[in-house]
């Protein structure tokens, strides 16, 4: 009887910190392009001709610092994250739904109408993580649009709850399989998304 009082209180103290590390605390701002680490701004130069405004933020959230460059090339808004080594993270651009494979999307609607009654969509990124293809592929790839098994579709969405209003960031493979689902607490500088 101990034992199984003992297990259940660590099991509740278990899932009380998994939900607390869901949510995202998040704020950036604006910093100078001297203050950007050097070896990212090198890793990008070649992308950012033809770019029109070219921003550097430094970022923090509840688990990690990053710095950001957003830019706009062609039609398409990019946002370029590296860690505070300066290594690339991920390179996203704004999409809209009608961008995203059919499939893909119907999953990912599916499992949002599953837990949330009735969703907002705010935004939606085509996001390429950076991992064992390369660099230099990734940025590549993302500069060309390519649709890829690789990439990943970032929606930040408002739903009504117990709570209120409340925004989310879910993160969805290529395929519209649920990678990550977060509570996003900071609305505070939505004026600097784009």
């Amino acid at each position: 009887m101990m034992r199984s009082k003992r297990f259940f209180t660590f099991l509740f103290l278990c899932l009380a910190l998994s939900t607390v590390a869901q949510n995202k605390y998040e704020k950036e701002y604006r910093i100078p392009k001297s203050e950007f680490p050097s070896n990212a701004l090198q890793m990008v130069s070649p992308y950012l001709e033809d770019a029109k405004r070219v921003r550097f933020y430094h970022e923090t959230d509840s688990t990690k610092k990053s710095y950001e460059l957003k830019l706009k090339k062609g039609r398409l808004h990019y946002s370029i994250e590296f860690n505070q080594n300066g290594d690339l993270e991920d390179v996203e651009f704004l999409i809209k739904e009608t961008d995203v494979p059919e499939e893909s999307w119907a999953r990912i609607t599916d499992q949002l109408q599953s837990k949330f009654k009735k969703i907002r969509i705010k935004r939606i990124q085509q996001q390429h993580p950076a991992g064992s293809t390369g660099v230099e592929k990734v940025l590549r790839d993302a500069f060309q649009n390519l649709i890829l098994p690789t990439i990943n579709y970032e929606l930040v969405f408002t739903t009504k709850g117990e709570k209120g209003y409340q925004t989310f960031e879910g993160l969805f493979s290529a395929e519209g399989q649920l990678i990550k689902l977060r509570e996003s607490l900071s609305a505070d500088y939505d004026h600097i998304l784009y």
